[in-house]
């Protein structure tokens, strides 16, 4: 005689399964995606426009900061996380935004590789080398330009001290973080002709590393194996 209690148990199994496959769809534009297992590696996505102190409008692609240093806070305290791996594929921001996500990566005690993805522009360069290794995809871009002010600036010498101070801060973390010099940073940020409408120089793939700006070119699996001889290298210096 067959069970009366199964046939209610069969709906609820496939509402939730219809339900979760409707999510899919309307976020990722698929009815499912390959399950990801538990990993030692956190990685983190800085896409867009990275957003600051100001909120951008809607129709922007942001990145907020005050999302992402969370994660870096948390990735660094929580023992399972053994690397942070950061994907960049943005056209820069609020510089300092930018500056404080790049401090919080070239600080943070576990290993860290950035990879460049489409483009790592303006603010986005110092990100790019604050890691242990860099990347850059071999269709990449970076362009290097020289900071810009929006809104009311007031005539004074003390607002362009205050430009050349903030310079200065971008100028010196990226030097200090990747194998470029002070002077080849500055030429290609202050060279003229090659960007219509601005000042600076934008460089593809192998240039970035032929400039000492980026470590290497490689996509998500060369960044991913570097991070795990990164990991394991740690692991070792700790066990010995």
């Amino acid at each position: 005689m067959p069970n009366m209690n199964e046939e209610p148990n069969k709906e609820p199994e496939i509402k939730p399964n219809m339900e979760q496959a409707v999510q899919a769809i309307q976020q990722l534009g698929v009815a499912n995606v390959p399950a990801v297992q538990e990993s030692n590696i956190h990685c983190i996505t800085i896409i867009g426009q990275i957003e600051g102190h100001l909120i951008l409008p809607p129709q922007n692609k942001t990145t907020k900061y005050e999302h992402i240093i969370p994660q870096l806070v948390a990735a660094e305290q929580n023992s399972k996380i053994e690397g942070v791996l950061i994907i960049l594929n943005t056209v820069g921001g609020d510089v300092e935004a930018g500056l404080a996500i790049a401090e919080m990566l070239a600080s943070m005690s576990k290993p860290v590789v950035t990879l460049v993805l489409g483009g790592g522009h303006s603010i986005g360069v110092p990100i790019a080398v604050a890691g242990n290794t860099s990347f850059i995809a071999e269709t990449a871009t970076m362009t290097i330009h020289p900071i810009r002010m929006n809104g009311l600036v007031i005539g004074v010498p003390q607002s362009f001290e205050y430009l050349e101070k903030m310079q200065e801060r971008v100028t010196r973390f990226v030097v200090s973080h990747s194998n470029i010099s002070e002077e080849r940073f500055k030429s290609l940020m202050l060279k003229t002709g090659e960007l219509t409408r601005d000042i600076g120089t934008t460089v593809i793939g192998a240039e970035a590393v032929s400039y000492g700006l980026i470590d290497a070119v490689g996509g998500v699996g060369a960044a991913l194996s570097q991070l795990k001889a990164l990991i394991a290298h740690m692991k070792g210096e700790i066990e010995t």
